[in-house]
């Protein structure tokens, strides 16, 4: 542990960059509240996303990293802002008009469209449970339903409603003029209605903690700002609960950058320290297009999960968090594949070289062994010539490759196998293409027949590879992959695929030959 510890100290990877700058933070000692608090924050307007799922990934990593280079107790928070007023309807839920006469209305007084929770931020509150849980991570979640009806953040609003000017200025700053008319950083909730209204204040009363506004009929109407009858617009939010909970990191995305400063500044205002922040790039869709809670655009975690481990989607959440990331499913594979490499190199590794793979940050520091002797691209291109064989048929060419695995003592390659007979079957079969060869791939392949049926070398991916790539170069092949190439399109009916002699390996040489067969009798195009 201490060359691991050593190797953290000066390690380049981003978790344990961030982790260091919360160390200096609290200069090695433990906060006056006993602990470093991590924070991300859930806005449940919607169906939560993977961007979501990254936030709380993100920071479970950054946690472990200050875990090993300090001994000063952590908690994770995840905080849901479901007071938040229902602005629109979410497209992706069941009976949308239903819900119309409830728009602006705190999300956990918003009926349950699927009609299972209490309300519709519940609902949302309890899927983004399920899909931590799903992980295994380790946090606390907190409804600011809760925090603001309990009284839990009365100190800090009070604080507001006493400092509403200096706040108010930093705001209006921010806001175009036509906007600046209107703002108020208190949003006080009906009495009658309970919608979430966005009215000017007539006066703030900062001794006596109260605001006094009218109402969209004009009504003159003066609330406590104590006891969940108002809520903060949701950028003094940030900044009043940062000052509240004492928050010492949080992570968010792009979008939220320019009002960093905003936060800060507000935090400081409400007797707070500004925490750490990370601010990673945005999540996009097939399109390159924001994803988004209420289009229910992009991968969801569910969609993922159908396909691919919980581990492969936490290696691809580690992957260069300040670059734009595309959420389709064509990065599935490649993900699975990169993240058992890492796994296979993580035990010859050094302790540099350990805390800077994917692996440690996603296991905490203890990551299990693969068993993965097939990839999950091999997996994919078998799953696609062995028909509806289903997992048992899949296992009966892996056995002939690996005699010595079994789905007992190779789990993580028996859930891999059923991942990619789904995959197959919702994404690649869907989109398979095949076509009939020229003249010269069609008389390469009855030479790269003919040798299969000569071969002699058993299942050496490595020789059958090299047979491969001669019977392409001998036939005038000069780009070697357009031979590769036409195999995959006329075998595969698709453009890319595996190394070939690994292919055949698994599958099997007389397996191959009959392929070839039928592809070149046209029943395959």
């Amino acid at each position: 542990m201490s060359a691991l510890r050593d190797a953290a100290l000066t390690s380049k990877a981003w978790p344990f960059e961030e982790a260091r700058k919360l160390v200096a933070r609290i200069k090695g000692k433990a906060p006056e509240k006993g602990y470093v608090l991590f924070e991300t924050g859930y806005g449940p307007s919607g169906l939560p996303h993977i961007g979501t799922f990254g936030e709380v990934a993100r920071t479970t990593m950054i946690r472990r990293a200050f875990e090993l280079i300090c001994d000063v107790p952590t908690r994770l928070i995840c905080f849901s802002d479901d007071v938040d007023g229902m602005r629109k309807v979410p497209e992706n839920v069941p009976d949308p008009v239903a819900l119309r006469e409830h728009l602006q209305k705190p999300l956990t007084s918003v009926p349950d469209p699927f009609g299972k929770y209490e309300s519709f931020g519940h609902h949302n509150n309890a899927m983004l449970r399920r899909f931590l849980d799903t992980f295994g991570f380790e946090y606390e979640f907190i409804s600011a339903t809760e925090y603001y009806k309990s009284g839990k953040f009365d100190a800090v609003l009070l604080r507001a409603a006493e400092r509403y000017d200096e706040i108010m200025a930093v705001m209006l700053k921010s806001l175009r003029e036509e906007r600046q008319q209107t703002y108020s950083i208190f949003l006080p909730i009906h009495p009658e209605t309970g919608r979430v209204l966005y009215v000017p204040m007539k006066h703030v009363d900062g001794a006596k903690g109260e605001i006094t506004f009218d109402d969209e009929d004009g009504r003159e109407w003066t609330l406590p700002v104590t006891g969940g009858q108002v809520k903060l617009q949701w950028k003094p939010d940030f900044g009043a609960r940062w000052a509240a909970l004492d928050v010492d990191f949080e992570m968010y995305g792009k979008d939220h950058s320019t009002n960093t400063p905003i936060y800060d500044r507000i935090c400081e205002i409400l007797g707070g320290r500004k925490p750490e922040h990370y601010v990673y790039e945005l999540f996009l869709d097939e399109n390159g297009e924001k994803i988004s809670k209420s289009k229910g655009n992009g991968l969801t975690i569910d969609e993922w999960l159908t396909y691919a481990s919980t581990e492969s989607l936490s290696y691809y959440m580690f992957l260069k968090p300040r670059t734009a990331k595309r959420l389709s499913w064509d990065v599935i594979p490649k993900a699975v594949d990169e993240y058992h490499q890492q796994l296979r190199a993580y035990p010859g590794q050094t302790p540099e070289q350990q805390v800077a793979n994917p692996v440690w940050h996603i296991h905490g520091g203890k990551p299990p062994v693969s068993h993965m002797v097939v990839s999950f691209a091999m997996l994919l291109n078998l799953a696609s010539v062995a028909g509806a064989a289903g997992k048992d048929g899949l296992w009966g060419f892996i056995r002939r490759y690996a005699p010595d695995a079994a789905p007992e003592t190779h789990p993580d390659l028996d859930q891999a196998a059923g991942f990619a007979l789904a995959y197959f079957r919702d994404y690649v079969a869907p989109a398979r293409r095949f076509r009939a060869p020229d003249d010269r791939e069609r008389t390469a392949m009855v030479d790269l027949a003919a040798r299969l049926r000569d071969w002699q070398g058993g299942l050496d991916a490595e020789e059958l590879q090299t047979l491969a790539f001669a019977v392409g170069k001998d036939h005038g092949f000069e780009n070697l992959r357009d031979w590769f190439k036409a195999l995959y399109e006329v075998l595969l009916g698709q453009s890319q695929g595996p190394r070939f002699g690994g292919f055949i390996a698994l599958y099997g040489v007389d397996e191959t030959v009959a392929l070839i067969d039928r592809a070149l009798a046209g029943d395959l195009a």
